[in-house]
């Protein structure tokens, strides 16, 4: 799971070099007038190919990342069955369902890092940490909230001003992806060694 993650990291680092060097390209006060048209058709064949391999790698690493979501949720089912509202289906169908898809992953995964966490001793409190889950979840939906509203703007632009604006926010959408998919990087390490944790050593943390 982590190396898919990595992959879709660095084709979204190729968009934002891309994007980068198309944005330089547009001058505010020239325009492109004043470059080079071979330099332009380059950037923008450039630019393109890289919205591709973005497109080609996000599909991959999103069939592999739901398999796992979808695995995570019977091994954590079995740890702890009494920690969770719904049925492992839903570790799949609540990626589909329109809006639903906004928050219902995001509970399923609650469930599970409660099931995955080991339970306190005798008379210790029992406190879990969801600020993993937290941040994995804000920056996806915030990345794919911001990246639709950019691609939609740069699919729209016709002003050289508009085209400009647009790329760069495109390119603030890449960078936001990045930190979104070192969060899920995180997110699903510490999830598989909780539960590999506690399905060696028991439910209980030792005292």
């Amino acid at each position: 799971m982590s190396a898919l993650l990595a992959v879709v990291a660095l084709s979204d680092l190729f968009a934002v070099y891309a994007g980068v060097r198309l944005y330089t390209l547009i001058d505010e006060d020239g325009g492109f007038a004043f470059t080079p048209r071979q330099a332009i058709d380059d950037a923008e064949a450039l630019y393109r190919t890289a919205g591709q391999v973005q497109g080609a790698t996000f599909l991959a690493c999103a069939i592999g990342f739901i398999v796992w979501f979808f695995w995570m949720r019977r091994c954590a089912g079995v740890l702890g069955p009494d920690r969770f509202r719904n049925g492992p289906g839903w570790a799949v169908g609540c990626w589909f369902v329109p809006v639903v898809n906004l928050w219902m992953p995001y509970r399923v995964a609650v469930d599970m890092w409660g099931a995955s966490t080991r339970l306190p001793g005798d008379g210790e409190p029992y406190k879990v940490s969801f600020w993993p889950v937290n941040l994995w979840w804000g920056l996806f939906v915030t990345t794919t909230l911001f990246q639709r509203y950019a691609g939609q703007r740069y699919e729209n632009a016709d002003a050289l001003s508009e085209i400009r604006d647009a790329v760069l926010q495109v390119i603030v959408g890449d960078i936001l992806e990045v930190a979104a998919a070192a969060a899920a990087v995180y997110f699903a390490f510490r999830l598989t060694a909780m539960q590999r944790l506690k399905a060696a050593e028991g439910p209980y943390v030792s005292g």
